[in-house]
């Protein structure tokens, strides 16, 4: 008799771990698999990686059927180039694959490329092709992304060690509200510079959460995690749970060893003034779990649930 359990059951993250489990392992030529914001692949003779990154956004879930089509392309690439940020990369090569229904007027279309083609040209990205496919259900744009990043620069989630300070760029909350999900700018510049000045111990984007996400982080870590709440930078007209609960703000997440927090702060304001970087939390012993604070029974965006 089949299984009952539906992905609802599971969870988004499960969902993920049981998938994986299936796959065979990996070519020798791979140094980061599934489980990080991008996977990593040795270029043979180079001092640098190369990050690959897939993202899809979904009609009615990552943007809605009124939407100005120029900012959901937008949204689109800048969601991938938001995973090779937090990398410590930069962004070379996309491919576009798009699923739409027969009837979709062709405005649409043009609209989504035409945002597909500023975020290239905003961030130096070639869009080297793709495929188009009909679908009965919504729309679907889906982004394979490869980047590059120096050997010695990757950043990964799984770094931090009990005692690093969690710092996030920016403000957090509001984001859909706000429509600000559909023009956020990815902390491309922002990530390099972390990563290529050895900051972060782990680093990740924020996309679903700070409740959701920081737990991640603290798991591919091997630790437990606590929050400091009323730390969190929360945008103007938002709720505590909105800038930790909600997602789908794209900034940077980061664990620092805590000798290296003041030249840190020292640097960093002198480098974006204009962004706020905040700590937050603090990872801890993996005996503390991934959830020791109370806000995260809220929980972050979970796809299944």
């Amino acid at each position: 008799m089949a299984s009952t359990l539906t992905l609802s059951d599971l969870g988004e993250d499960a969902v993920v771990r049981r998938l994986t489990a299936l796959l065979p392992l990996a070519a020798r030529s791979v140094t980061i698999g599934p489980g990080d914001d991008c996977a990593s692949v040795a270029i043979p003779g180079s001092s640098d990686f190369e990050l690959l990154k897939a993202d899809s956004v979904v009609e009615g879930v990552h943007f809605g059927a009124a939407d100005d089509m120029q900012r959901v392309g937008w949204k689109a690439l800048c969601r991938a180039i938001s995973d090779i940020a937090a990398m410590g990369g930069i962004p070379v090569h996309a491919l576009v694959t798009l699923a739409a229904m027969p009837t979709t007027p062709w405005h649409r279309l043009q609209g989504l490329y035409e945002g597909l083609a500023k975020a290239a040209a905003a961030y130096d990205v070639s869009i080297v092709g793709g495929e188009t496919g009909k679908t009965s259900g919504p729309m679907v744009c889906t982004i394979f992304l490869t980047g590059r990043v120096a050997v010695a620069d990757c950043v990964t989630r799984s770094g931090g060690r009990p005692g690093d300070v969690l710092f996030v760029t920016g403000r957090l909350g509001g984001s859909l509200a706000s429509g600000r999900h559909l023009d956020f700018k990815p902390r491309l510049q922002e990530g390099c510079w972390l990563a290529a000045h050895h900051f972060p111990s782990a680093m990740m984007d924020l996309s679903d959460g700070l409740a959701a996400d920081a737990p991640r982080l603290a798991f591919a870590s091997q630790c437990g995690v606590t929050l400091n709440p009323d730390a969190v930078p929360v945008n103007v007209g938002c709720s505590q749970t909105q800038a930790f609960c909600e997602g789908e703000d794209f900034e940077l997440l980061l664990a620092v060893a805590p000798e290296k927090v003041d030249a840190l702060n020292a640097g960093w304001k002198n480098a974006f003034p204009e962004v706020p970087l905040t700590a937050v939390g603090l990872l801890t012993g993996p005996e503390n779990g991934c959830t020791p604070s109370e806000i995260f029974k809220k929980g972050g965006y979970d796809h299944f649930q």
